[in-house]
């Protein structure tokens, strides 16, 4: 792996699905890692698995990087890869799209850079994918939730 390429790993969990939930971020450059997570009392894995891309990039402190990310999610993947997010963006998620807060906000973070993203098939053999599903999960099963408020004002009212 060369020095001048970021390596991102990322999974979304929800318990329940919506539920609590969580996101795990593993962040490679060169022979220097970092896990992120972060867990939410009540949302949907399609949104943890957008926060754990989010939660990568806002960890940056320089733009104008070359990055890959690699996602066990095919909804994540497929929106960037395949064109559907800028689509989205173009008709103002138009037909009730989900998630436009979270996807807005990671189209935002990610004219910073050059993103590339990768699809790796979830709970097998790829071991930085394994440890964001560690992460995630861990992160929706603990304590002292944080709330997605989109989500909570979406689907109308606050859930304990």
């Amino acid at each position: 792996m060369s020095n001048n390429q970021l390596i991102i790993y990322t999974d979304g969990a929800a318990r329940g699905n919506p539920g609590p939930g969580g996101y795990g971020t593993i962040l490679m450059w060169g022979d220097t890692k970092k896990e992120l997570s972060g867990g939410y009392r009540y949302t949907t894995n399609n949104r943890m698995e957008i926060m754990a891309v989010i939660a990568g990039l806002e960890a940056l402190k320089k733009d104008n990087l070359k990055i890959t990310i690699y996602s066990d999610s095919q909804y994540v993947v497929k929106a960037v890869q395949e064109g559907w997010l800028k689509n989205w963006i173009a008709t103002n998620f138009k037909g009730g799209k989900k998630n436009k807060d979270l996807w807005v906000y990671y189209y935002d973070l990610a004219q910073k850079h050059q993103i590339r993203f990768v699809w790796v098939k979830g709970h097998a053999s790829n071991p930085h994918n394994n440890r964001c599903d560690e992460l995630a999960t861990a992160a929706a099963d603990g304590k002292d939730l944080l709330v997605d408020e989109e989500y909570e004002r979406e689907v109308g009212g606050m859930r304990k």
